[in-house]
C-alpha cells in the first residue's frame, strides 16, 4: 500500500467536494478522469489502494479519488510510472541524480539559447512538463541575455592576460 497519502501532500489537487464515501470503479475512474482499466492497471501496479470490500462488494472511498489524482497529476506531468511509484512509496520530490542503466535509451533535448550557449536536458527524468520546459528556457534565456547586458561584464571570453575571468575567478575552488 502506498505510505505517501495524498490527504497529508498540501500539493495534491482537491477531490470532487461532496463526492459519496462509497465509489463504484466506474464512478471513481470518471471522477479522476481516467477509465476503469486504469485504476484496475494502478492498482496492480501498486500505485493505488486496492478496493475496500471484496467482490461485488468492493468499492472505493475519497482516499482513493486522492490517491488517484495525484498519481494522474504526476503522470500528467511527465513523470514515468517508475518514478509515480518511488513518489508514492515516500521518496522526495527532487530525486538524487540517477545513473542511466547501461543499454538503456534516453532521448534528450538540445536547446540552442545562444551561439556557444546550450542546454542537454531529459525532461522526463527531469520532470518537467512541455510548458515548465518552455518557462525553463524563456528563464534561462532572460537569465542569459541580462548577464550580457551587465555593464562591467567583460566583451569577451578573455581579457588583456588572455585568461578567462571566470576561470581567474574560480581558481583556489577546486
Amino acid at each position: 500500500m502506498p505510505s505517501r497519502t495524498p490527504a497529508n501532500d498540501p500539493s495534491t489537487p482537491d477531490a470532487a467536494p461532496g463526492a459519496p464515501e462509497k465509489l463504484s470503479i466506474d464512478a471513481l475512474a470518471s471522477l479522476a478522469g481516467v477509465t476503469p482499466r486504469t485504476v484496475r492497471f494502478y492498482i496492480a501496479e501498486g500505485l493505488l489502494d486496492r478496493p475496500l470490500g471484496e467482490k461485488r462488494g468492493a468499492h472505493y472511498g475519497r482516499r482513493h479519488l486522492e490517491q488517484l489524482l495525484l498519481v494522474r497529476r504526476w503522470t500528467d506531468a511527465g513523470l514515468s510510472l517508475d518514478r509515480v511509484r518511488e513518489l508514492v512509496a515516500g521518496a522526495p520530490e527532487d530525486p538524487p541524480p540517477r545513473a542511466a542503466a547501461p543499454g538503456s535509451v534516453q532521448v534528450w533535448s538540445r536547446v540552442t539559447v545562444a551561439d556557444g550557449l546550450e542546454v542537454h536536458l531529459e525532461p522526463g527524468r527531469a520532470g518537467l512538463s512541455p510548458e515548465q520546459l518552455r518557462a525553463l528556457v524563456r528563464g534561462i534565456t532572460a537569465l542569459y541575455r541580462q548577464v550580457r547586458a551587465a555593464p562591467n561584464a567583460p566583451a569577451s571570453a578573455s581579457d588583456a592576460s588572455g585568461e578567462s575571468p571566470w576561470l581567474r575567478e574560480n581558481d583556489d575552488e577546486g
